[in-house]
């Protein structure tokens, strides 16, 4: 289960503020895989890493009862003057499983070859993607935070992030940004809706999707008026 409690993110820029997030206070409980929806710019990667604790709120908090990924795909946390496989390492130390094992995992995963033991500073944008990806997938958390896995890498290897995806939520919770609505129905069993700081969030996951169209101008009816959100 995942709490925020009052949470709040400005960023300020040259005398301008903008919230992303505006006092939220929600649950996602254990077991589901919520949606979180918004347009672009709404502040979702943001909430993503609030919660995963990459990134500080400006106020407020967020709790959990059980280990939480880092953003699955995010590669902004990989030294620059470290081989891939040198990264994984050291990622597999900090959570405490096999480094060995991590390791041999993400070499097979990622598929990046000889790559796998240059400086990560070398890599493209997706031979980042496939290292963080194949890392994420590598440890068992009990909540995946996930922002496009549907996006990473050529067809192929998407539709093995897919499957690997697909099998870790068996067993687990995930809050998954997607702009695949196709994506976000087959693995989402409930959703929430960013916007404008604001978090509503919907035990039926086709009305967080309608209110959400509504909000960008897709469905020509009146917005639906969303269940009281799950609070703390």
């Amino acid at each position: 289960m995942i709490v925020l409690e009052n949470l709040t993110k400005i960023y300020r820029r040259v005398g301008k503020e903008t919230v992303v997030a505006d006092k939220i206070s929600a649950v996602f409980p254990t077991g589901e895989s919520v949606a979180l929806l918004g347009r672009n710019g709404a502040g979702k990667s943001s909430l993503l890493r609030m919660i995963a604790g990459t990134m500080l709120p400006t106020s407020g908090k967020v709790m959990s009862d059980g280990s939480v990924s880092w953003p699955v795909g995010f590669a902004g946390s990989f030294h620059s003057e470290l081989t891939g496989a040198q990264n994984v390492r050291f990622v597999a130390r900090i959570y405490g499983v096999g480094s060995n094992e991590l390791v041999d995992y993400v070499d097979d995963f990622a598929e990046l070859g000889v790559n796998y033991h240059k400086p990560f500073g070398t890599y493209s944008s997706g031979m980042r993607s496939r290292l963080a990806m194949g890392t994420s997938m590598g440890i068992d958390f009990d909540t995946y935070l996930v922002d496009e896995v549907s996006s990473v890498g050529d067809a192929a290897f998407r539709a093995k992030s897919k499957a690997v995806f697909l099998d870790r939520m068996q067993n687990a919770s995930s809050v998954v940004v997607s702009h695949s609505m196709a994506f976000i129905r087959e693995t989402c069993s409930m959703g929430a809706v960013l916007e404008h700081g604001q978090l509503k969030v919907f035990e039926d996951l086709d009305e967080a999707i309608a209110y959400h169209e509504t909000l960008m101008g897709v469905a020509l009816s009146a917005p639906i008026k969303p269940k009281p959100a799950v609070t703390a």
